[in-house]
């Protein structure tokens, strides 16, 4: 009988389980949504039982669609978003919340509580920091540690394990504490080319306690994602519905899952060379968008987090861009329109989704107008889309969003307009970081895309004319999944590593090629000068409201 592999995903807002065959094809799949708390502006909690409860839902789900014996699952791999976990005695959950319930015990990604922790870590200047982009973010993990401490002392004294999500997942489901390469060195400043852990660091910011106790409670065995950490515990198979037992392989972030799918995806039948390789950059969209580059030798580029050694794929170096809000500007720049609802009602009656209205509305406009190509209908409308700061290559969290160009105009088509803006705006946020990364040594030719924005032809040709690269999206379309998934096949023993893994399980599907017309590259170059002096144009009105000079 054919073995599968299984991949949990666990996304911002929901957990979701897959089973994909040898070659990479989905038997099943599940899904199920995970609860979301804020406490406070900037403050975002989930709960870790929750989360594993979906998990154990969308599992089962799984296994109910492909249809298929638990018993032919040889391998499972966990991703996950690069969330906080606090656990206390016998791993019960430790509050990171000021309501104070245990419950809510995840400070999630997203969460921007520890901004002036962020700031005072990079005021610092540790050597540290050289390998996340010169900056970090207080989207990573010690500069919430840092403000759990200063804020919540009690629930620091208690706190007895500090996970991040993904290694979370892989302890519930088999009770062993190892961590994962992938989530300590990109979140957590483990650096293993220097010993990993760094005393100095962390005595420097004020967790000098963390190094005091052998990072006891921070993880002391780190190893490369896939590797076996075990087999499931009889406890975690019964409420997953699985076999006791199955191999399980050391996780990775979710963004890095994707990367795993996508990046060594054969194009035109040929598996990437290590050369080739490089010239790829994996674009992974959600809720926000991550972008994974990798290089034969380390390549520091300030602002783009890294580079992580052996992060994700094995002995390369990994350059870590992103843009802190991409799906869920979207979702937002529509759900705050006047015409939401009833564009809303429309697709429902229709059996589809408002984004597929807006491109048919984008595309009925261009004839309309005798629009060259349809991205020339925003000339005049321009968005920067920092509405949650941004993450590379300026790495600024204060940034905040702009829009230039708006009428007295609350239409559909006015709507259809503003949301295109926003694409471009997200899609010139990919250029500003392939520039960064080209003023390094990189020449990225390809992106390779996944995610739910990826799924959005309207968001793949705008990527592709802003940047001038092919995009190309896998024949699997939840690559993330899949990229969990092949740590779950390294993980049985099946294939000998990730790169074979990659190889033999992931493949190319649609290719999207920029517009061909001289017309288009100049206007998408004239649009993303404006996209970077509007950033410069909110630093002047900063400084003027500050009484400075601007």
């Amino acid at each position: 009988m054919s073995e599968f592999y299984l991949g949990v995903d666990v996304g911002t807002g929901s957990a979701r389980a897959a089973l994909f065959d040898g070659i990479g094809t989905m038997a099943g799949m599940g899904t199920h949504p995970i609860e979301m708390f804020r406490p406070a502006d900037d403050f975002v909690e989930q709960s870790s039982d929750d989360i594993w409860r979906a998990c154990c839902i969308a599992v089962k789900a799984a296994l109910a669609q492909a249809k298929i014996d638990p018993a032919r699952v040889a391998g499972i791999g966990f991703d996950a978003t690069c969330s906080l976990v606090a656990l206390g005695d016998n791993d019960a959950p430790v509050s990171v919340s000021p309501s104070g319930k245990d419950a809510q015990n995840v400070i999630v990604w997203m969460d921007h509580r520890a901004v002036e922790q962020a700031n005072r870590i990079n005021a610092g200047k540790h050597e540290v920091l050289r390998y996340v982009g010169g900056i970090i973010s207080p989207e990573m993990e010690t500069p919430k540690l840092l403000w759990l401490k200063e804020h919540l002392p009690a629930a620091w004294g208690r706190a007895r394990k500090f996970f991040d999500l993904p290694d979370y997942l892989t302890y519930r489901a088999t009770g062993n504490d190892t961590r994962s390469l992938c989530s300590t060195t990109c979140k957590w400043t483990y650096v293993a080319k220097n010993g990993g852990w760094d005393a100095s660091y962390f005595r420097s910011i004020g967790l000098g306690d963390l190094a005091d106790e052998g990072y006891a409670r921070i993880g002391t065995r780190v190893r490369p994602m896939g590797e076996g950490i075990g087999g499931l515990t009889e406890t975690a198979a019964r409420e997953l519905g699985l076999v006791p037992g199955i191999p399980v392989g050391v996780s990775i972030i979710d963004a890095h899952a994707g990367g795993i799918g996508t990046l060594g995806m054969a194009i035109d039948g040929a598996v990437p060379s290590e050369d080739e390789l490089q010239t790829r950059l994996a674009l992974i969209g959600g809720t926000s968008s991550c972008h994974m580059a990798v290089s034969r030798e380390a390549r520091f580029v300030q602002g783009v987090w890294g580079p992580y050694e052996s992060a994700m794929v094995p002995e390369l170096w990994l350059a870590e861009g992103g843009q802190s809000a991409t799906g869920a500007l979207l979702d937002f720049t529509i759900a705050s329109h006047a015409r939401a609802a009833e564009l809303a009602q429309e697709a429902a009656q229709r059996g589809t989704r408002v984004e597929a209205l807006l491109n048919e509305r984008l595309d009925a406009l261009t004839k309309e107008t005798g629009a060259a190509f349809t991205g020339e209908l925003t000339r005049e409308l321009h968005v920067l889309p920092d509405h949650h700061g941004n993450r590379s290559p300026r790495a600024d969290p204060t940034a905040r969003g702009m829009v230039s160009g708006l009428k007295l105009d609350d239409g559909v088509d006015a709507l259809a307009r503003l949301y295109l803006a926003t694409i471009q705006g997200i899609a010139y946020g990919t250029r500003h970081i392939i520039d960064a990364l080209s003023q390094s040594g990189y020449a990225i030719r390809t992106l390779v895309a996944c995610g739910g924005g990826t799924k959005n032809p309207m968001f793949l040709q705008q990527h592709a004319d802003a940047t001038r690269c092919k995009v190309v999206v896998p024949k699997e379309p939840e690559a993330v999944l899949l990229g969990a998934a092949i740590l779950g096949a390294v993980a049985s023993g099946n294939h000998r590593s990730i790169v074979s893994a990659m190889g033999a399980m992931s493949g190319a599907g649609r290719v999207v090629v920029p517009t061909q017309k001289d017309a288009s590259r100049d206007f998408h170059d004239r649009k993303y000068k404006v996209f970077l002096a509007m950033y410069e144009h909110q630093m002047r009105y900063r400084a003027l409201m500050a009484g400075l000079p601007a």
